[in-house]
């Protein structure tokens, strides 16, 4: 149990050392259990997220960093590669492209890249796959948008 923690301890560490160094994600360890993190990170620039600050959600296996955290969206977006009702994401890094090598803020940076950029071949939400698969039309970009900004105001009002 004792090596199980170390990865998480010194993630947390360093995600203390470090407080602020990236703008655009901020990572909490729970006080209680060193097995889960919350984080919330911004919407990347020139994207329907842009001007929005997500929530995440980590579980960490006992058996991190040799296997990945489980990792959901809380707030709800509009994305063809986030599953609308369970916050689920289909990142291959969080599924079999997993390495040691990534870290809890590595893996946000990530998802904010997938933000930026789905992923047609994995897609979790068919409804929004439909409408953003390959052209990315405007219909996609003003749904996804509404769907920040709804949902968006739960994170401001009611901050983890």
């Amino acid at each position: 149990m004792q090596t199980s923690r170390a990865r998480p301890f010194k993630e947390y560490k360093e995600v203390q050392r470090e407080k602020g160094a990236d703008p655009d994600i901020q990572l909490v360890c729970n006080d209680s259990n060193i097995f889960k993190w919350t984080a919330l990170i911004k919407g990347p620039s020139e994207t329907p997220f842009e001007g929005g600050v997500f929530q995440l959600a980590f579980a960490i296996p006992e058996q991190y960093p040799l296997q990945p955290p489980q990792v959901r969206l809380l707030t709800k977006i509009f994305h063809p590669n986030v599953h609308f009702k369970t916050g689920e994401i289909c990142l291959d890094i969080l599924k079999n492209a997993w390495s040691p090598a990534w870290t809890l803020q590595s893996v946000c940076r990530a998802i904010i890249a997938l933000m930026a950029h789905p992923e047609p071949d994995s897609p979790l939400n068919c409804d929004s796959e439909k409408n953003e698969i390959p052209s990315i039309p405007p219909g996609y970009r003003k749904r996804a948008k509404l769907y920040s900004v709804v949902h968006m105001r739960t994170i401001i009002l009611h901050p983890p």
